[in-house]
């Protein structure tokens, strides 16, 4: 027995004693697909245009070296960091790491057949893919405007756009069997005092009508919308706040929310948020990130936030209906180690809450017992989950805490 089982097996017993059972843990930690992005390895620039400026009111701050000058080397680095990530893998991709074969189309011109090489590579990996239409960094979008544009062609070019994505959306979902998240994002906003809030809204809910109205397979495509409460450029109005996505998610019934931890004011939590929406039966999609100060995009960390995100879809039994995403972006550190870091670090996270006695937690809540509810709670924290997190990597022919000693 290696010295990772025996440290496993006196942290199960000591699990046990408090009526949770660790290998349940690790099957369940194991299944539960985490959607991982694919930016963090080349600071979102993509495949479409090597000469593109990020826009869209975001930024990867920094210039660490290292970033892949080509599609060969981004490949490198990216099979480089799923490499050092356990359990159940999605991989979430824009619009714009397309290949286009050499022909001449822009972005409302896409289709599978751009994507399907990134088919071919999930297929061989055993992960599934997400999807996420660029609606920002091309010249359609200078403006700062997009689905909320009052220039019709601009308009309808980024509808076309969302069309187009959810019809790769789709694809991913046929090929690899399982449903693809097709995220929609916008940077659309106002930099300064904004008199007429209520149009672009209208206008931007006519341009989701549109681009959902074409009929696609529930099973293979599930579409999102994610808020933000500025950006770079939109600090004074966003068309697309989280309270309008809310509405239009609950009203059309064609869509789902999706949660950015980082797009929210700074001391809002998205978990505290989870529950409103499960009560009304909502599936959610969640980007997990580390927003410092504002939506800095940085690296995830084990913090208090992102435990508290999975505590909240472990107790409420909704790892079904919560889809779990990672989303920043640090350009100051490796980026292969950066992409490893935050996934592994939100799965660490998910094990933690599976190692909770849930149940017990709640029954002592439940009988107004505040004193042993903070002290239990407290105490969790001392358990020694990391042998069992060591085992689980060793299951899932991952390096533990040995991969540090190859960093760069």
């Amino acid at each position: 027995m290696s010295q990772t089982e025996k440290n496993y097996q006196a942290a199960k017993e000591l699990y046990a004693s408090i009526g949770v059972d660790t290998d349940k843990a690790l099957e369940t930690l194991k299944k539960t697909p985490i959607s991982v992005h694919c930016w963090q390895i080349d600071d979102l620039q993509g495949f479409e245009n090597p000469d593109a400026v990020l826009t869209g009111g975001i930024a990867a701050t920094g210039n660490a070296p290292g970033k892949p000058e080509n599609r060969e080397e981004y490949m490198t680095n990216l099979n480089q960091a799923l490499d050092l990530i356990p359990g159940a893998t999605k991989l979430a991709l824009h619009a714009i790491y397309l290949d286009k074969h050499g022909k001449d189309i822009d972005r409302d011109e896409i289709g599978p057949e751009e994507f399907s090489e990134w088919v071919d590579f999930a297929k061989g990996r055993n992960i599934g893919l997400d999807f996420n239409p660029t609606y920002f960094s091309h010249p359609m979008s200078d403006s700062g405007y997009t689905l909320t544009s009052r220039d019709e062609s601009v308009r309808e070019f980024w509808i076309n756009h969302g069309k187009c994505c959810r019809r790769i959306g789709e694809y991913f979902g046929k090929e690899l069997n399982q449903p693809c998240i097709t995220n929609h994002w916008i940077g659309d906003g106002n930099k300064d005092y904004t008199v007429d809030k209520l149009t672009p809204r209208l206008i931007l809910k006519d341009s989701l009508d549109q681009i959902f109205a074409d009929p696609i397979d529930s099973r293979y495509n599930i579409d999102s919308v994610e808020s933000k409460v500025f950006g770079l450029g939109s600090e004074s109005y966003v068309p697309g706040s989280h309270e309008f996505y809310t509405n239009y998610a609950l009203t059309k019934k064609n869509c789902i929310v999706c949660m950015d931890a980082g797009h929210f004011h700074p001391t809002e939590s998205i978990a505290a948020k989870f529950s409103s929406y499960l009560a009304f039966g909502q599936e959610l999609m969640l980007h997990v990130s580390r927003p410092v100060r504002w939506d800095s995009d940085h690296v995830v960390m084990l913090d208090d936030e992102t435990k508290a995100i999975m505590e909240e879809i472990v107790r409420y039994d909704a790892l079904d209906r919560i889809h779990i995403g990672t989303d920043y972006f640090d350009a100051s550190i490796n980026r292969i180690a950066a992409t490893a870091i935050g996934a592994r670090n939100a799965r660490k996270a998910l094990l933690l809450a599976l190692l909770q006695p849930t149940k017990e937690l709640i029954q002592i809540e439940r009988e107004g017992n505040l004193t042993k509810r903070l002290a239990y709670y407290e105490e969790l924290k001392t358990m020694p989950f990391g042998f069992v997190w060591e085992m689980f990597c060793e299951m899932e022919n991952v390096p533990g805490r040995t991969w540090i000693s190859e960093l760069q």
